[in-house]
């Protein structure tokens, strides 16, 4: 049974509770005990402003998982039931985009807390690289459980599979979900006045929506980005809609409001709803309280 060379996660959250009382410190103490559970997990460290102390109501809870490098293939793939499940969250992980590379894989999580939307943000990382991240990643340790001792090769099938597993292409779902989790961000940003920042992701929701009229429509296409979207997609009635909801998207201000946003969003589930309503299934529900949810933010 290996021990932790560190106080246990519940220790220290104490340390940062001294420091910081931040609205997120109960979820984030949920998600940190949920994760620890797990005998894959050998590190957990909070990163951002709620490690730093300068967490405000509307920061994510944001994790660096350290997983054996035997068990993260298997580990991920059974993320989202964890955290769909046992963690609250509304909808399945986004596959973080935004996020620096460090060696892993980052998702994002929309998770239900004090009757809010609060982003979960966590980056699943071997444990053989996490010495390498700790060094480039400011942050509190609440886990250090040294692992089992891991193999050449299974370093080797870890960094595969997450090589694979970013240039798998999105599908109509994940991108679905990728539109749902960048709204809630933009919200964040225009609340927040972040008016870059709001620049930045509003065209990744654009780019996102041309990815989902390109995976729903021409999911063979051999053009990259933007090329060929008219010769590729108006052949017929519903790729014309569709290209008529991109091109509203783009003529839209360079930096949303809340009504923008908003307006985007209801583009989107209709464009979803015409050209790959299979992308719905299951998620009807959770897009519903989704809405409800954003209402009273």
């Amino acid at each position: 049974m290996p021990t932790l060379s560190l106080a246990p996660a519940e220790l220290r959250l104490a340390e940062l509770t001294e420091a910081n009382q931040p609205s997120q410190l109960p979820l984030l103490t949920r998600i940190a005990g949920l994760l620890s559970a797990s005998a894959a997990v050998t590190h957990l460290l909070v990163r951002g402003s709620l490690a730093s102390g300068t967490a405000d109501r509307l920061s994510d809870v944001d994790f660096i998982v350290g997983v054996h490098d035997r068990d993260l293939p298997a580990f991920t793939l059974a993320l989202n039931d964890l955290m769909t499940v046992a963690g609250g969250a509304l909808l399945p992980g986004w596959r973080d985009t935004i996020v620096a590379d460090l060696g892993g894989i980052g998702f994002v999580f929309l998770v239900q807390h004090e009757g809010k939307l609060q982003q979960v943000d966590l980056y699943l990382a071997p444990a053989s690289q996490i010495a390498t991240v700790r060094r480039k990643v400011a942050g509190k340790v609440l886990l250090d459980r040294p692992p089992a001792e891991v193999a050449p090769e299974q370093t080797e099938r870890a960094t595969a599979y997450v090589s694979e597993l970013l240039k798998r292409p999105k599908s109509c779902a994940e991108l679905l979900i990728e539109h749902l989790v960048l709204a809630v961000l933009l919200h964040k940003r225009i609340r927040r006045g972040q008016r870059f920042i709001a620049y930045a992701e509003w065209h990744l929701l654009h780019c996102a929506t041309k990815d989902l009229v390109k995976a729903a429509l021409a999911p063979a296409s051999r053009f990259w980005g933007w090329y060929q979207l008219r010769e590729e997609i108006a052949l017929t009635p519903i790729g014309r809609a569709c290209l008529a909801d991109l091109d509203a998207a783009i003529t839209s201000p360079a930096v949303p409001d809340a009504t923008d946003v908003e307006a985007a969003l209801d583009r989107v589930l209709a464009l979803t709803e015409r050209a790959c309503p299979d992308a719905l299934d299951g998620l009807s529900d959770a897009i519903t309280a989704y809405r409800t949810y954003l209402e009273l933010a």
